[in-house]
């Protein structure tokens, strides 16, 4: 009888070797760090693209407010009243120093506002007046809180409805002090209407009658509400009844007797990185504050026809 003897073939089971872990960890480690940078710069450039698309939309609405009211404003002549009176701040608005806004107008003026009585124009709180007065004030501070820490550039807007207008603020010579006497200021919080306003800036068209022997030629002229030295450029812009008063203008032309066309309206709005950067006290030499303004931030113009007054 013989024997039969069956072989089995031992298979070993190999690990991996210590090297072959570290490549591979090595390998891994670049995948997730090239990730990590990737989704990083998406995420970066989603929250910038989203602060200037916020930015640019306060911008336009802003621009938008502000067209309307114009595009209805009200004048009379023949009197000794003010109308409208728009100045440059004269202590400036900044944020503790840190970045001094280039440019701001408070501005205050009579106007047939569409959301006069809170927009129940002929309901039950309609006084039957249709010529309001509206001021507009540009501040550095919280937009919620008075004291608050959060703070910004926040432009208010302050509509006096026409009964009050009427007994408070028309026929006044200062219109100015009138309506702070009536409203104290324009720092409540149930007037805002934007935020991250760096600046904004007025222009005036004046249209001028220039005589020269028998013939008349008329003539535009561009006059700027702001604080640089510039003949165009004034310090306060004021329409009474009795003509157009621009005090520190130094223009040729005589404005007084000329008419109000058109105007633009400029703002710059910053976006919510540059103004947390503010927040956290960065400062700003004068070389790269312009470049910082430019990149954080949203310009918005737009050019105003007025009724013929």
């Amino acid at each position: 009888m013989s024997t039969m003897r069956t072989h089995k073939k031992l298979t070993t089971k190999r690990g991996f070797t210590l090297m072959e872990l570290m490549v591979a960890m090595a390998i891994t480690t670049i995948i997730v760090s090239v990730l990590v940078s990737i989704t990083s710069i998406a995420l970066e450039t989603w929250n910038r693209s989203r602060a200037e698309l916020r930015a640019s939309r306060q911008a336009k609405a802003m621009i938008e407010v502000m067209a309307s009211d114009f595009e209805s404003m009200v004048i009379r002549s023949g009197n000794t009243s003010e109308w409208l009176v728009a100045n440059a701040n004269p202590s400036g608005v900044d944020a503790g120093s840190k970045l001094v806004s280039s440019n701001y107008a408070r501005l205050i003026f009579f106007t047939a506002a569409t959301d006069r009585y809170d927009g129940d124009v002929g309901g039950d709180t309609d006084e039957g007046g249709d010529v309001s007065c509206v001021g507009y004030g540009l501040e550095y501070r919280d937009p919620i809180e008075t004291n608050g820490e959060f703070k910004t550039y926040v432009l208010n807007r302050r509509l006096v409805n026409p009964d009050v207008a009427f007994t408070s603020l028309l026929g006044e010579e200062d219109l100015e002090s009138a309506f702070s006497s009536y409203t104290s200021d324009l720092s409540d919080s149930d007037w805002f209407v934007c935020e991250n306003v760096y600046q904004f800036t007025i222009t005036f068209y004046v249209e001028v009658a220039e005589t020269s022997g028998s013939s008349t030629e008329y003539k535009t002229v561009p006059i700027t509400v702001g604080r640089s030295s510039d003949s165009s450029v004034t310090s306060e812009f004021s329409i009474k009844g009795t003509g157009i008063e621009a005090s520190g203008y130094t223009g040729s032309e005589d404005i007084s007797s000329g008419r109000l066309s058109s105007m633009e309206l400029s703002v710059t709005v910053l976006t919510d990185y540059a103004v947390d950067q503010v927040r956290r006290g960065a400062g700003f030499a004068d070389a790269n504050e312009a470049e910082f303004i430019s990149k954080n931030s949203f310009h918005f113009s737009k050019v105003v026809e007025l009724p013929s007054m």
